[in-house]
């Protein structure tokens, strides 16, 4: 339909009445932590369009399911060949959904204002209630709000919300969107006064060891009929401890909004950072004739910091290197559905790497991954978009960005701001325009909203480059003073320079740009498959060719040696670029594409590759080898990883490789015997052996000054025999939403993983909870993810568990024929 308007507005019994939730105020809790909102997300019912057969509508007749939102319909679907999304979107299908849901104010909520805010629907939303349109969003990364308050009914009257969602027009992503409404939804309930959505900004424009300066600017808004006189207290909590607070009183006229700066200062501050993220809590309270009207909690962290032309970034006075990663935004077998345990195990893999940045590629993050940021310390680029008027595929977003591009920006910039974790603002990603003077015009325009709202963080663009060169012959073309600067890069816009790839130039940066300091945007593009390997290891192939060639070589069933051996024409090695980053202070740091296999560009391959290679970590969450060469780089542990596997054919030649640290030397041993002792020389990150296949165990010992630091093993397996599996978390909470992810491993019968082993797995769970996911990391898999069996990858597969709302045990089994099964128990509780 065209909005179907006439329909929903008749007034006749559309829907069936499907779940009730009772909404009361906030003043029900007297908790200063009270942010307002309830989670909208249960009890939603959900109808995926036949185009043709329904012709865009929805009616009496119309068969629904019910779900819980966050939701994503594409990654339930079959992948295909012939989807209008194209390997390129994960050959998922989009399509267009409906989703309703009934619900019930109470009658003492009639004078509040009651808004519904979704975090995030992919894409072209519109949403109704009771039969009133209240808006259209296109973009599906950004969050928004409509106020219901004039539309609802309330006591006993059934409310109705119809969420319409059309993906229909494909392609429009350049890799895996998910569809449908993916992130959390809320209701929000306050009074007529009160703190505006993302109402408040924080700022510590000056900090040192001694005090911290404080600085609140909160919007408030009057929806009163009448002017309110009002006090308006800020109270600083660290944790559950008063810090201070401030005070002001206030008249605001009806139906205005009002925006009041306060300021305080903290003595002795807990600085965040990286390695201790401390966070403090500013608590707005809005009075009214000494009864408070309205709360609004905001994290926020004290800290100081700046790019420095030659020390890099510069955190509470110390020289901190970036060490990020980019991230997508799905979440492998879960889809683009988000879910808060799926993003934290994420964090927590590559934290334990070493990590320490996340670039939100290409789009505004959800809310749930700020939190964490802030929470686990990452230092976070926050990103806006992937194209601006200039679309890079048919129905993306540079068709909407005339009329949205300035909401969306401003809606992310408030939303956003207050967030300890965010140190640089994106405002495109390889933008076709940033070769022309209409692209500095579109530059400028961002920049200028950019700093209206938020003038505390620099800002950059991702330029692919920022300097035009031939890569094959940087040197002289430096010398020779032959280079094109980006116009982008040369405009004086950008506080600093971003770079995709490119990582040749890096070390003339400084003669480039004298003014602006550096920040590696988008690094290496290495390509690997877990677990697969090719014979020589220490030839660098690039695949494909050219970004704009089909690719026409590469290995059978579409893998890639997961030797650091192979890149993108554009990109590096992961050692490459490492290696440049690592040697200059000015550098300040490389966000990594990317942290995380996603679904879709399956780069250098096309069907029936369907996942990308790029990730350090595979789809399912399992570290490729190059993993350890961050965590010896980019970490204090120890670290001695050895690799490949151990079953090969006698006699054949196997390159050994290791990542080590915190020693001088790696001594090899092959059932027992010395097969030579290697040490890093110069710039390398790993050492060699090329030997002869033997059966049985290869030893590494590293060692310091003459003493062993660590020593580790690979055994050759026998025939798989048994399952085992593992548990992320063995205790969940019983809230509908918690996770455990579990691992299988397919071992012999010694309990050596197999790492040939592809078997098919099939899953089954007793208790009060369901299987979400079933993954291998295979980026050529074709089988559901959503499923309850998977065949495993090199010896390994991943299944998540999530909890309902009951606490009791989930008894989950494996099988698979010819091996003996496993079980294992996860409490919620």
């Amino acid at each position: 339909m065209k909005h179907n308007r006439k329909y929903l507005n008749s007034g006749l019994p559309l829907l069936m009445l499907i779940g009730i939730i009772l909404l009361g105020s906030c003043s029900k809790k007297e908790d200063a932590f009270d942010n307002r909102k309830v989670s909208f997300n249960s009890d939603w019912s959900f109808h995926l369009n036949d185009s043709i057969k329904d012709n865009d509508t929805i009616g009496t007749s119309t068969k629904w399911r019910t779900l819980n939102v966050p939701h994503d319909w594409s990654i339930e679907g079959k992948f295909d060949e012939k989807s209008p999304a194209g390997y390129g979107g994960g050959a998922l299908n989009g399509g267009l959904g409906w989703y309703k849901k009934t619900f019930k104010i109470n009658a003492s909520d009639s004078s509040k204002v009651i808004s519904i805010t979704f975090d995030g629907v992919y894409k072209d939303s519109e949403v109704w209630v009771n039969g009133h349109y209240l808006g259209k969003r296109p973009n599906g990364y950004i969050g928004f709000q409509y106020d219901m308050s004039p539309y609802l009914n309330y006591a006993d009257k059934n409310n109705e919300i119809i969420v319409k969602v059309d993906n229909s027009k494909q392609p429009n992503s350049r890799w895996y969107s998910g569809s449908g409404i993916f992130r959390n939804v809320w209701i929000e309930t306050t009074d007529k006064l009160h703190v505006a959505q993302w109402g408040t900004y924080i700022t510590t424009p000056k900090v040192t060891a001694q005090k911290a300066s404080v600085h609140f600017e909160t919007t408030i808004q009057n929806q009163n009929s009448a002017s309110k006189k009002a006090t308006v207290t800020t109270t600083i909590f660290k944790e559950d401890t008063k810090v201070t607070s401030v005070t002001q009183n206030i008249t605001i006229a009806a139906n205005a909004n009002q925006t009041i700066k306060q300021e305080t200062q903290v003595e002795t501050p807990v600085l965040w950072s990286v390695e201790k993220p401390e966070l403090y809590t500013a608590v707005t309270e809005i009075s009214v004739d000494d009864k408070i009207v309205d709360q609004y909690k905001t994290n926020f962290g004290i800290r100081d910091f700046k790019f420095d032309l030659d020390k890099g970034f510069i955190l509470n006075g110390k020289q901190v290197k970036i060490k990020g990663v980019c991230l997508h935004h799905d979440l492998g077998p879960l889809g683009s559905a988000i879910n808060t345990r799926a993003i934290e195990r994420q964090l927590e893999i590559l934290k334990e790497m070493g990590v320490n940045g996340i670039r939100t590629s290409h789009n505004p993050p959800a809310p749930e991954l700020l939190d964490l940021c802030d929470k686990m310390g990452f230092i976070v680029m926050d990103e806006a978009f992937d194209m601006w008027k200039q679309t890079k595929t048919k129905y993306d977003y540079g068709n909407d960005w005339d009329k949205w591009h300035k909401k969306d920006l401003i809606d992310q910039l408030l939303r956003d701001r207050n967030h300890a974790s965010i140190f640089i603002w994106s405002i495109g990603n390889e933008i076709p325009e940033q070769w022309n003077e209409k692209g500095v015009e579109i530059a400028k325009e961002l920049a200028a909203i950019t700093r209206q709202y938020d003038k505390t963080r620099p800002l950059t663009a991702a330029m692919n480059p920022p300097v035009n060169m031939n890569i094959d012959d940087v040197t002289l073309q430096f010398e020779k003073n032959n280079v094109q600067i980006n116009p982008l890069a040369a405009s004086g816009v950008l506080d600093l320079i971003g770079y995709n790839y490119a990582h040749q130039t890096y070390e003339y940066h400084k003669k480039n740009f004298p003014n602006t300091p550096f920040i590696a945007t988008e690094t290496t593009s290495g390509l690997q498959t877990r677990g697969y390997y090719d014979a020589v290891s220490d030839t660098i192939k690039k695949w494909p060719v050219r970004w704009d060639l089909k690719f026409t070589e590469g290995n059978p069933n579409n893998t890639v040696s997961a030797y650091d051996q192979v890149q993108t024409p554009w990109g590096s090695t992961h050692e490459a670029t490492w290696k440049v980053i690592k040697k200059h202070d000015y550098l300040s740091g490389m966000y990594i594409w990317t942290g995380f296999d996603y679904i879709g560009e399956p780069t250098p391959y096309e069907w029936p590759s369907i996942s990308s290679y790029f990730g350090i970590v595979d789809l399912a969450g399992f570290p490729k080898d190059v993993y350890y060469m961050y965590q010896s780089e980019w970490t204090d542990k120890n670290v001695l990883h050895i690799f490949p596997h151990w079953n090969w054919k006698a006699g054949q030649t196997v390159d050994v490789w290791a990542y080590y640290n915190n020693a001088d030397e790696v001594e090899l041993f092959l059932n027992g015997k010395s097969v030579g002792t290697r040490s890093k020389k110069g710039e390398d990150l790993h050492v060699m052996w090329r030997i002869p296949f033997q059966p049985g165990t290869l030893k590494a010992i590293s060692r310091k000054n003459g003493k062993t630091v660590l020593e580790t093993e690979i055994k050759t397996a026998g025939n798989p025999s048994k399952l085992k599996l593992t548990a992320d978390r063995s205790t969940i909470k019983a809230d509908g939403n918690d996770l455990s992810f579990v691992t299988v491993d397919i071992l012999d019968e010694k309990g050596t993983l197999a790492p040939n082993a592809n078997n098919e797995i099939n899953f089954s769970l007793k208790g009060k909870g369901k299987i979400v996911g079933v993954c291998s990391g295979d980026p050529v898999s074709h089988e559901s993810y959503k499923g309850s069996k998977h065949t495993a990858l090199n010896g390994k597969c991943l299944v998540i568990i999530q909890s309902d709302n009951t606490t009791g045990r989930l008894e989950l089994t494996a099988k698979a024929n010819g091996l003996k099964p496993a079980t294992i128990v996860i409490t919620a509780e």
